[in-house]
């Protein structure tokens, strides 16, 4: 058999792989693979469980900021609701309050108008009398005058009463 350099290059990669058997290397090496795959599967399952409890907690927050945004927003509601019925019930008071001054002002006008009348008659009944006196006085003599006087003072009485009444 003639050996030559392949000879030896088979001979020594066989001796090697022997050699590698012998010190157990692809059983450490398999070994060493397999306690990284699973480290790996370890990392991988607690990523999991990570992203599970993240996609959770983000769900919880989610709903906590939707559960403030409704409360947000009922309070708001409720606030205008409430403004609304404060401003009715303003507007309401101020018509009435102004309602009743009109009113108010409306009987004081009526008051004074009625007074107004009032010395205005009793203004033209005693010019009228004194009218009266003085034309009586200055017209007929002294006899007729008392007896007419007296006559024209009952009438003018009479006049008064149903005046005033």
């Amino acid at each position: 058999m003639i050996i030559d350099a392949s000879f030896w290059v088979a001979a020594s990669f066989f001796i090697f792989i022997g050699f590698l058997i012998y010190l157990k290397i692809p059983n450490k090496i398999n070994s060493t693979l397999n306690d990284k795959i699973q480290e790996i599967e370890k990392e991988l399952d607690e990523s999991k469980k990570l992203k599970e409890e993240a996609k959770k907690l983000l769900s919880h927050y989610e709903s906590k900021i939707d559960k403030s945004k409704k409360e947000t927003r009922e309070i708001v509601e409720r606030a205008q609701a409430q403004s609304e019925k404060m401003i009715l019930d303003k507007m309401e008071k101020f018509h009435h309050i102004n309602e009743e001054k009109k009113k108010n002002t409306e009987l004081k006008i009526a008051q004074m108008r009625e007074n107004a009348l009032k010395d205005i008659k009793n203004l033209s009944i005693k010019i009228s009398i004194k009218t009266a006196e003085n034309i009586i006085k200055n017209s007929i003599d002294k006899n007729k005058l008392g007896s007419l006087y007296l006559k024209n003072l009952e009438q003018i009485k009479m006049k008064l009463r149903a005046a005033k009444n």
